[in-house]
């Protein structure tokens, strides 16, 4: 009998034993540092001016990145027009050399202007674009770059007839370092077919900052529409899906009654001919975070998977910036991005000059814009008592 009792006590201090084991984190598969390995150490490559642009609307701040980005390309800039002097006074200051004109007009009436960006009331950005076209130009527009259907629809037969360029600058996947290198190595195979993504777009509310349209999505288009288009676009470019439905979606203002036509949640399920997705957009990024927004992205592939960090990495001394984490059947890797080029912005002012589509296809920027109008059109409505 003791020698019974010793032998169940020695078993279940065992399998107490085993059991804390399976919660603790592995110790024979550490993480390594993989920059090295993936992002070569080279020099900005300078590229002189190759066509001109001009810039209409800068209500958002993304006009900067936009701007920043042809200029790396080769674009000059030669002229803008806004209607706001406080915005103004902060954009004469980054570009001293751009010349204030005093209409819309004098920049689509210039000859020499190929290229129009814009960053004005989202509401506004179709109807422009529209011009803009329709003068003999190239647009690049801030996300969202169309708010209704009844818009894309009048974009699509203009853009059809003109044959102009109407790209929408989607931003966390163009100007975020990680997402440019994780898309560079699911190019490669190296986690085999993307068959999934997952991505996160929290925001932070900044209430004081924010204009009097931001609260109504009569102006913006709704969560969806606007935040939402971001993690659309990498749904379909991770997962090379050229046609995709929505599934589900459904939106809801959990914090601020103040502001009855605002949204502060959202997310949606998607299904294409290449993968699956799903999204989840927010304003409840709390003050404490170090930065506007922990944004991440998470891409499955049939031989392993990646995860970006888009903005900061919490749960190590990463800190602040651009990180990716590579899994495979072989190990773990660290990449930090932070010297990882861009290059839409080169690739837009060689589609201008060329006629090509390398930057990203019309079809896809319609495809995205499309998919998140209607997860947002046909979104169920979460109430307080839900």
């Amino acid at each position: 009998m003791k020698e019974n009792a010793s032998n169940r006590r020695k078993f279940l201090q065992d399998a107490s034993l085993l059991s804390s084991l399976a919660f603790m984190p592995s110790i024979h598969s550490p993480i390594k540092d993989g920059t090295s390995l993936f992002v070569p150490k080279v020099q900005e490559k300078i590229i002189a001016p190759r066509l001109k642009f001009g810039v209409i609307g800068i209500n958002h701040g993304h006009i900067y990145t936009m701007a920043n980005s042809i200029i790396r390309g080769g674009g000059e800039f030669v002229s803008y027009y806004a209607k706001e002097p406080d915005l103004i006074k902060e954009f004469a200051k980054k570009y001293p050399t751009a010349k204030l004109v005093k209409s819309e007009a004098e920049i689509l009436g210039d000859p020499s202007i190929q290229l129009v960006l814009s960053s004005i009331t989202p509401v506004e950005r179709a109807p422009l674009g529209i011009r803009v076209m329709k003068s003999g130009k190239d647009y690049m527009v801030d996300k969202p770059g169309i708010t209704t259907l009844e818009q894309l629809a009048e974009v699509r037969k203009v853009q059809k007839e003109t044959k102009r360029i109407y790209s929408i600058s989607y931003s966390e996947r163009f100007e975020n370092k990680a997402t440019e290198k994780a898309s560079q190595l699911a190019q490669t195979g190296i986690i085999g077919k993307v068959v999934q993504t997952l991505g996160t777009g929290p925001h932070r509310m900044s209430i004081p900052s924010r204009p009097s349209w931001f609260f109504d999505k009569k102006y913006y288009g709704g969560i969806i529409t606007d935040i939402g288009s971001h993690q659309v676009d990498q749904f379909l470019h991770f997962t090379k899906s050229t046609q995709g439905e929505v599934v589900a979606s459904q939106v809801a203002n959990h914090k601020y009654p103040q502001y009855p036509n605002f949204e502060d949640f959202g997310d949606l399920m998607l299904r294409g001919n290449g993968g699956s997705g799903y999204i989840r957009v927010d304003w409840f990024t709390p003050d404490g975070l170090n930065t506007w927004g922990d944004g991440r992205l998470t891409i499955l592939g049939t031989e392993g998977y990646m995860e970006v960090r888009k903005n900061t990495d919490i749960a190590s001394p990463h800190g602040t910036g651009s990180h990716l984490y590579l899994v495979t059947n072989k190990e773990t890797l660290y990449i930090d991005c932070k010297n990882v080029e861009l290059p839409h912005g080169e690739l837009l002012v060689n589609d201008v000059l060329n006629r090509t589509e390398t930057a990203m296809t019309q079809d896809h920027c319609f495809l995205a814009t499309e998919l998140a109008l209607i997860a947002q059109k046909q979104a169920t409505k979460i109430s307080a008592k839900s």
